[in-house]
């Protein structure tokens, strides 16, 4: 098993501690709630709307730029509030650690709620209704350090070990599944200023596509609500009782974990293989359909690319971690298999886009079948490298390990983004960073060495 080094008794604090039991000792017993399940899809609906407001602007850039006149450097800094919603992580994750994930889910609500009730103010001043639009969508990138990094914490204090993860790919999956939906419900909802009228003949006016984008804004601001309440009235940091030995196991404290992870070369090393990979296909991704603009894709086409990329992803991550939990101990192999199909999948993407020079078959056909291969390897990988991080770096709590490399990937999709408000003419350079990146990832994973610490307290310690 990997290495963990020496701490002493005063570095660990309880993560979860039965009633009236000694906290030197593993529990006596441990059981699992029916109720994970209602925390479980509380916490991955708030995901699903943090991820749908993210998108919310980029699959109707066209139309957003006809009606609130947004640039394609204004789209870009519209994702961009999600990575910098990040800069505060580490008050998140110290919230998670010390409060529990109440208190962390709690604070992430308001700011929803908040930021979607700013960007849905209906003035008509542009200016100013352009400064609440950013500031909203700020705000709702504040959320995204629990939303995107509490899955596994959630999945370990509530679920049994033949189920952790699967609850971890549903909580870390969700978010993409919201931020696919946009990909739909935008370009259907909203018209594109190319269209026409039926009845007329005459383009769709500013003044309709502003009140179809209205109408989006008031629908998302009614489903936030309606969650923060739920949340509010009910959503335990913690069930009675642990599910299992890891969950009731004593933890690194705050800045121990911190020195720890920032000292293992191993974690670094996978930390880097997740979080360049999926920092550089979230603001792809954030942009599709600018991306997709030169090769005559339309805005409702690049909608259903995006969205049904997602959708395999995170379909076939639930099937990939239903798999890891039954058959344990094989991530590595799993995580090797999904980035070389990755590579392989962008690369043919990639040089698809450029059909005037490779003289590749450029058709509506292939165009889907590369983007949403790529979708499936990738986003499908995010649960998995989750795990496996958790593993590695056992005792550190899953908030800290998985904030940590959250925080890297965001940090990669946001330099990504600020380039793309310079060199937003040409984005055909998006798409070589993609195949970069996978490569990149793929070549850690090789040279990477595997442990499972939790699973072995798990499987031999509670025996």
């Amino acid at each position: 098993m990997g290495a963990r080094g020496s701490t002493s008794e005063a570095e660990r604090e309880p993560l979860l501690v039965p009633p009236h039991a000694d906290t030197d000792a593993p529990p006596a017993h441990s059981r699992v709630y029916g109720r994970r399940w209602l925390v479980l899809s509380l916490f991955s609906l708030l995901a699903f709307m943090q991820g749908m407001v993210w998108n919310f602007w980029g699959p109707i850039q066209n139309s957003a730029a006809h009606a609130f006149g947004f640039s394609s450097s204004d789209i870009a800094v519209l994702v961009l509030w999600g990575p910098v919603g990040f800069v505060p992580w580490l008050l998140f994750m110290w919230l998670m650690d010390k409060k529990g994930l109440r208190a962390s889910l709690l604070l992430s609500a308001f700011f929803m709620l908040l930021g979607s009730a700013l960007r849905s103010i209906p003035l008509t001043e542009q200016p100013l209704r352009r400064w609440l639009i950013h500031g909203g969508h700020f705000l709702n990138g504040l959320a995204g350090p629990t939303i995107m990094s509490a899955g596994p914490f959630l999945s370990t204090t509530w679920f049994a070990p033949d189920q952790r993860a699967t609850a971890t790919a549903v909580a870390s999956l969700f978010c993409y599944v919201g931020s696919a939906a946009s990909f739909v419900v935008g370009p259907l909802v909203v018209q594109a200023p190319n269209r026409t009228w039926a009845a007329t003949g005459a383009p769709v006016p500013d003044g309709t596509i502003r009140d179809r984008i209205q109408l989006v804004m008031y629908a998302e601001l009614s489903v936030i609500a309606v969650l923060f309440a739920a949340v509010l009235l009910y959503f335990p940091s913690r069930p009675p009782m642990p599910p299992s030995v890891a969950a009731a196991s004593q933890r690194l404290s705050y800045r121990s974990s911190i020195c720890r992870l920032l000292s293992n070369l191993r974690f670094l090393m996978l930390a880097l293989a997740y979080a360049v990979p999926s920092g550089v296909i979230a603001g792809w991704g954030g942009v599709l359909d600018m991306v997709l603009t030169p090769a005559k894709v339309s805005q409702v086409d690049a909608g259903w690319i995006g969205f049904w990329s997602i959708i395999g992803g995170c379909v076939f991550g639930v099937a990939m971690a239903r798999f890891a939990d039954s058959i344990r101990g094989m991530l590595k192999l799993i995580l090797v298999l999904m980035l070389a199909g990755a590579s392989l999948s962008s690369t043919w993407f990639t040089l698809t886009c450029l059909s005037s020079f490779t003289h590749l078959p450029s058709t509506a056909a292939i165009l889907y079948t590369s983007c949403i291969m790529l979708g499936i390897f990738i986003n499908s990988s995010v649960p998995i490298f989750f795990e496996l991080l958790i593993e590695t770096v056992y005792p550190v709590p899953e908030g800290i390990t998985c904030g940590v490399v959250t925080f890297l990937g965001n940090l990669v999709s946001g330099l990504l983004l600020m380039f793309l408000t310079f060199y937003s003419t040409d984005v055909s350079w998006l798409n070589w960073c993609v195949t970069g990146s996978c490569l990149f990832s793929l070549v850690l994973l090789l040279f990477f060495r595997e442990s499972y610490d939790r699973l072995y307290l798990d499987v031999f310690v509670a025996v």
